[in-house]
């Protein structure tokens, strides 16, 4: 068992960066930032939130996704020896600090307090599996698409170890994925230990390393003085707090049950996302984040043509973007796997005549007819690297010579699928090997039109 002092000098940031920072630079992404996906959030103690997972918390709001955090204790043993503040008041001030950070991550009343005994974790974990069950069931959807975020199992401090576990537990026999945050592992770990090479990397952008760093400072029992007395030194010193000021966070990551098992299929596209659109009317927020709003807009602007004789969309999800591309198109067909999404997608469209919804789940089915436009957005990675090339074959019978086909994928990793957004645009250009209208590329997607090549007698658009 690992023993440590928070006043033990450890391993400092300079040793980190020297010997390891590089090769924890070179992790893969973590997947935990994908649109659709929900997170119950576990704090030990006020600032393990912040500390551990700040940056992920700030581009989760970014991301308007669902989140919930819970805290278990509030923390008031932090100064055992000061006399100038009770445990009681220092517990008010805590939970009221945690309050502040999380409004400074944008997360401001989305999390409940167990009011467990700080430093005793380990004999309630039943109370913490019913305050995690209890946030896990404010969420709907199938459990593979809910994560589990929570400190690290083996971080050395024992409610951090209880509580680590407690959520692996949680979320081996829930079905969920599971990240785990280290904090104290950085003090009393070196670069030689082999844990940190199996891990995840989450990329934080600059308006999430701010926000990180205003929430600490919200912790200011923690990262201040009590008082001048002996006992109300700060608990956390500048030289530990500098290695939670990297440009990314560092998670041990475990995929749900379900998805680790085998990757999904085409086959299973149509349970999957019936189960997700009855949760909600709206999983990925479509018609509310403005990173979908704006994704839309490039699209549309990305099209080099201002007019379509007869679409094709393909896995239109509830209508958003068929809504929009009914204006460049005489005719649209929106097609889905999902009956419970089209039932939203068809009331959407229901006031343009051009544009008609039908169930399909592709490759396997496909549509008559021709089109001299083809949109694949954000479908390409649910479809095995056979399903996506038996994709192509089709669209390559069906689009016109000189058509559009248009492509728009996510570029992280999806948990539980074979493929992702950059491998399927990469397959799909040296299949087909047609020529670029144009391509966009930027951190959380790529945007790519390419055109089906003429032959002598086919006509300018």
């Amino acid at each position: 068992m690992v023993t440590f002092s928070h006043t033990d000098e450890g391993t400092d940031e300079a040793v980190w960066a020297a010997s390891g920072l590089a090769a924890i630079a070179e992790l893969p992404l973590a997947p935990q930032a994908l649109a659709g996906m929900r997170f119950v959030v576990l704090a030990a103690h006020p600032d393990d939130e912040t500390l551990g997972a700040g940056g992920l918390l700030a581009q989760l709001h970014t991301l308007e996704a669902d989140v919930d955090v819970v805290l278990c204790t509030a923390g008031e043993g932090s100064h055992p020896h000061s006399i100038t503040v009770s445990q009681d008041q220092l517990a008010t001030t805590r939970v009221n600090e945690f309050g502040a950070a999380l409004a400074a991550l944008g997360h401001a009343g989305n999390w409940s307090y167990l009011g467990l005994p700080d430093g005793g974790l380990a004999g309630h974990v039943t109370e913490i599996t019913a305050g995690l069950r209890e946030a896990l069931g404010r969420h709907g959807g199938p459990p593979e698409q809910l994560v589990i975020v929570a400190p690290y199992r083996a971080d050395g401090h024992t409610d951090h170890n209880a509580l680590g576990e407690a959520a692996a537990q949680a979320a081996l026999h829930g079905g969920h994925a599971l990240l785990e945050y280290p904090i104290w592992y950085w003090l009393w770990a070196t670069p030689a230990h082999p844990e940190w090479k199996s891990w995840v990397r989450f990329p934080l952008d600059r308006a999430a390393q701010e926000a990180k760093a205003a929430a600490m400072g919200a912790h200011a029992s923690q990262v201040l003085p009590l008082s001048p007395q002996p006992g109300d030194e700060a608990l956390l010193s500048a030289e530990f707090l500098r290695h939670f000021d990297r440009p990314f966070e560092t998670f041990a990551w475990t995929p749900s049950a379900s998805v680790a098992s085998a990757p999904h299929s085409s086959a299973d596209a149509e349970r999957i996302f019936d189960e997700v659109h009855s949760a909600s009317e709206d999983p990925w927020k479509y018609t509310t984040s403005w990173y979908e709003r704006r994704k839309r807009a490039l699209t549309l602007a990305a099209l080099p043509q201002e007019h379509y004789r007869s679409g094709l969309e393909i896995g239109c999800s509830i209508g958003t973007l068929s809504l929009d591309l009914a204006d460049r198109c005489t005719s649209l067909l929106a097609v889905d796997a999902s009956s419970t999404a089209l039932e939203h997608a068809a009331a959407r469209l229901a006031p343009f005549p051009g544009v008609a919804t039908r169930q399909l789940t592709l490759p396997g089915e496909w549509p008559d007819g021709t089109f001299d436009l083809v949109v694949v957005s954000e479908v390409g990675y649910y479809l095995s690297p056979a399903e996506l090339m038996l994709l192509l074959d089709r669209i390559e019978a069906s689009l016109e010579p000189g058509g559009t086909l248009l492509l728009c994928h996510w570029r992280h990793p999806v948990a539980g699928w074979e493929l992702d957004g950059e491998t399927a645009h990469t397959l799909v250009r040296d299949r087909l090997r047609w020529a670029a209208a144009g391509l966009y590329r930027e951190r959380d997607f790529v945007l790519e039109t390419l055109v089906a090549p003429r032959d002598s007698t086919s006509p300018e658009p």
